[in-house]
Formats: C-alpha cells, structure tokens, sequence
C-alpha cells in the first residue's frame, strides 16, 4: 500500500472523529459582523489553533485590530510551498424562527433523496470547508509523520464582515505567509457529483447614493407634480443604467473588458450548462441581462450593473400620502478582467450626476472595492490539482470561473505573487447566509480525500 493508499484508507476509518471535531467548531457561535460574539470569536480561534499545533503545526491566534487571524506554518518537508486560507466567523442566523433546528446545534440530518447533509450556521460556510484541508493534513501526520509538501495556513477571523483587518495583516506578515502558492477551498463543485477548480472571480464595487429634494415630505395633493419627487428622480437615474439590450450604459464601463476566446467558450458550452434549471431553481424561467449572451458568460466573464436595494417615502403599514425628501439605493457592480474599480465609481457618480435636476441633491457613499482575477492554468500546479481531484470523484473536474468575488484570492496574486488554486466542495443548494445552511456530508467525506490527493500531487 502506497502512503496516499494508507492516508485515504485512515481518513475513511476516522470520519466519525473527523465529524465530531467540525461538530464542536459549529457549536462557537463565531459571528464576526456582532460585538455581542467577540469572546466567541476569540474562543474559535483559539480552537483551532491549539488543534493545528497538536498536529505538529507552529501555530497561533495572532492579535489585529478587530477578530484574530490563525497563523500556523509547517515547513520541514521539501518542495513546492503552500499557503491555505480559509475563515472561521460566521454569519448572523437571522431570523431564527426560520431555522428548523437551533443553529449552532449542529447535527446529521437524512433528506428525502437519502442525502446525509450537516446541519448548522457555518457547516459550508466556511467551517465544513476548511475543516476538509485540515483533515487532510491530520491524515497524512497521523500515517507518515508529516506533511508531503511545506504547509502554512491563515484563517481569518473578519470575512463575513469585510476583512478590516485583513490588508495591514497581509502588508506586515506577507514575506512570513508568501508561499509557491496559494489554496483556497470558499468555493463550490460544478454539480453534486462533479469537482472544479476555480480560475476567474469578478471584482466588485459598491456604492450607495441617497437623493434629496424638497427639505422635508411633502403633502402630495398640495405639491403633487409641483414639486421634485426624490423616488422618481432615483428610479429614472436606475432606469437609465441599461439600455434595451441589457448593456451597462455608464460610459466607458467596459473598458478593459475583452470577448472571451473562442476556445474557452467552447469549454464552457461543453459543460453543457442548464439554464432552465438555474432559474427554475429560483422561481423565475426567462433569462434576463445582455442579448446574445448565454448564461455562464454573463455570470463568468460579463460585468453587472444591480440594484442591491432602494425606497424612500412612506413605508409603513397602511398608507401615507407623501412626496418624499429622501431617496436610497444601494448599487454593486460585478466586475471582470481589467475594469478599474475606482474608474467605474467615478464614471458612475458623474452618470448619476448628470441626470439630477437642478434643485435636487446627491450624496455618495462608497463600500467594497476590488479587482477581478484570474489565474494562469499553465501552472503546472493547476494540472497536478485538476488530475486529483478527478481521480477521486470519478469525473474530469474542469476549469471554471465564479459570479462572485473573494478579495483575498486577488490579495493573494497582487500582494504576495502567488497564483491560486480555489477548490471547494459547497453546493449551490447549500444555503450559506441563509437559514438552515447545510453541508453534505459526502463532500465534507470527499473533500478530505480530495485535498490529501492534491497534497501528493503537488509534491
């Protein structure tokens, strides 16, 4: 038997004690976005530091200036460096009625299709996910006595709540942390059955704009029409934003956005993508965005332009007939390859400027920031990780690009220079952020394998 034969063979025989340590992770409740947790947060950290140092690892919650960062290196082996991250905070459980069992209660539940699944806030959202890395390495320390290449790993404490921390972390500990490359699991399979590997994230920008107008509401029989109404000059500044054929109309919005190559939209077409399903999933049937393109483009390599959220007005029960003062929105824009964030926020502030009439007023206020990245597949790494994980689902795992964005993947290649292997195991059904998050309890098994076979492979 080969070590990698052991390895596995270990990590099917401790899957009872492998669940039962995720278990007593899922029961801190680490939610980072809530002061009234800090003594939680702390206490996770702590966990999970003392867990890596049992395994050999020099590890340690490290102090920031908000939630603590884990910090463990185990370099004795030879070869290629590695460096994974991961975040151990949570998200809020909001609202708790929802929740068909106390949230960090966590426990092993049977669905209808006999789908075994792990449910509790943060079994996929990141703990499940993080844990299946550290598994690995559990395996590997407890069949040969270490770990087959150099081994750092940093879990974040912040990234449910935007990372404040995170970059005077990285500018002060980054000769420390830089690696050959870097792993990061906070991503899902293509399907139930099939492995992917991550190589395009959008970037993101975000910001709120509030309009006023008159200087209080007004009473619309005595000022209807006469009077500038602060939720229509928004929702036609909002209209405005897309033309007919679902094209950004912010100029020089796609600027730095290049058409895909013919080669790679073959391999997306090839993935034979079903966009019925997608959006039968959620209720709607009709594709919306730009004509002309099919769905994984527009996810993958188009940016957006979204409404996150709007009102202004009387919004309370019953009904108030009012002109309104004051108007909101919140307004992201998902963004790919070389768009500048920061030129997309002032092309749009001075777009929504344009269009304010005269006696209204704009306020801006900015929140998220971030370029899109994408990685090399010619990293010979990429291959080696990309054979593993095919071996063990069975299945070819392919190259695929992700809607959403995960800032510290850009951190990781723009600040330390390292490319990025994003490998995780979450469903899309998986419900992160939402009541009754689970986590299959085949991928949490799988996951751990997974990443033991990516570890030989990229020594």
């Amino acid at each position: 038997m080969s070590d990698l034969e052991a390895v596995l063979a270990h990590i099917d025989a401790d899957q009872p004690a492998a669940l039962e340590r995720l278990f007593a992770l899922l029961r801190i409740p680490s939610i980072s976005t809530d002061p009234a947790y800090l003594a939680d947060c702390a206490r996770c950290a702590e966990a999970v530091a003392a867990d890596l140092a049992a395994l050999g690892f020099e590890a340690a919650a490290r102090p920031t200036t908000g939630h603590p960062i884990v910090v463990a290196h185990n370099r004795a082996a030879p070869g290629r460096s590695v460096l994974f991250y991961g975040h151990y905070d949570v998200q809020p459980v909001d609202p708790p009625e929802l929740w068909n069992r106390p949230p960090f209660e966590p426990a092993v539940e049977t669905l209808a299709d006999g789908a075994k699944v792990i449910r509790a806030r943060g079994a996929a959202d990141d703990k499940g996910q993080f844990m299946t890395f550290i598994e690995a390495c559990r395996a590997w320390v407890a069949v040969t006595g270490a770990l087959p290449v150099p081994v750092s790993i940093m879990l974040e404490g912040e990234e449910e709540s935007g990372s404040p921390s995170l970059p005077a972390f990285l500018e002060a500990h980054g000769d420390e942390l830089k690696a050959d490359l870097g792993l990061i699991c906070d991503t899902g399979m293509w399907d139930a059955e099939t492995p992917a590997i991550t190589t395009m994230l959008r970037g993101l920008c975000g910001e709120e704009i509030v309009i006023r107008g008159a200087s209080r509401d007004l009473h619309s029989g005595m000022y209807g029409s006469a009077a500038a109404n602060a939720n229509h000059v928004l929702a036609r500044i909002l209209a405005d934003l897309h033309d007919a054929d679902g094209r950004v109309t912010i100029p020089g919005f796609y600027d730095g956005v290049p058409e895909i190559p013919e080669s790679l939209r073959a391999q997306w077409e090839a993935l034979d993508f079903d966009v019925a399903a997608f959006l039968g999933g959620v209720g709607l049937a009709v594709p919306a965005g730009e004509t002309g393109r099919s769905a994984l483009e527009m996810i993958w390599s188009r940016p957006t332009a979204e409404v996150n959220g709007m009102g202004g007005g009387y919004q309370g029960a019953g009904f108030k007939t009012v002109i309104p003062a004051e108007a909101r929105a919140k307004v992201s824009f998902r963004l790919v390859f070389d768009q500048d964030p920061e030129k997309i926020r002032a092309a749009f502030r001075d777009f929504v400027r344009a269009r304010l009439p005269e006696d209204c007023e704009v306020e801006f206020h900015p929140h998220g920031n971030g370029r899109a990245v994408a990685f090399d597949t010619a990293n010979p790494a990429f291959g080696a990780a990309q054979r593993a994980l095919s071996e063990e689902w069975g299945r070819p795992a392919p190259f695929i690009g992700a809607g959403g964005s995960i800032p510290i993947a850009g951190d990781f290649k723009n600040r330390l220079g390292m490319d990025v292997i994003l490998a995780g195991f979450g469903l899309d059904d998986d419900g992160i952020h939402s009541p009754n998050e689970k986590y299959n309890l085949a991928c949490f098994h799988k996951g751990i394998r997974s990443w033991a076979r990516v570890l030989a492979a990229l020594a």
